[in-house]
């Protein structure tokens, strides 16, 4: 199953909820994740531009855009950022395929 990256940074309303009420949302996330035939891998916090990220697998694009506009419609995120994750291995493969190929850079 393809793997994904989907950073996340909460609005006020969302920081209130959760510093009047500590809990794991990683709970949730692996609900829904598990609901829609994904697994969640992990979960983290951290300080920065984003609040924290999720790192979860999915069957494909479409399912990995369902979870991210449901946990959108649920109203306590500001801001969501998805990205498609490859192994090494997958990255190695898709440097070796583009190697072989010609693309004409423009003629300006």
């Amino acid at each position: 199953m393809p793997t994904y990256m989907t950073s996340f940074v909460y609005n006020g309303e969302g920081w209130q909820k959760l510093a009047k009420n500590p809990e794991d949302r990683s709970i949730p996330v692996k609900a829904l994740m598990e609901k829609l035939g994904g697994r969640l891998i992990s979960m983290y916090y951290m300080a920065g531009d984003y609040d924290g990220f999720i790192i979860y697998e999915a069957p494909d694009a479409k399912v990995a855009a369902t979870a991210v506009v449901a946990v959108g419609l649920a109203g306590h995120i500001r801001t969501l950022k998805t990205s498609q994750l490859y192994t090494v291995a997958e990255a190695t493969e898709v440097m070796g395929n583009a190697g072989k190929l010609a693309y004409p850079a423009p003629k300006g």
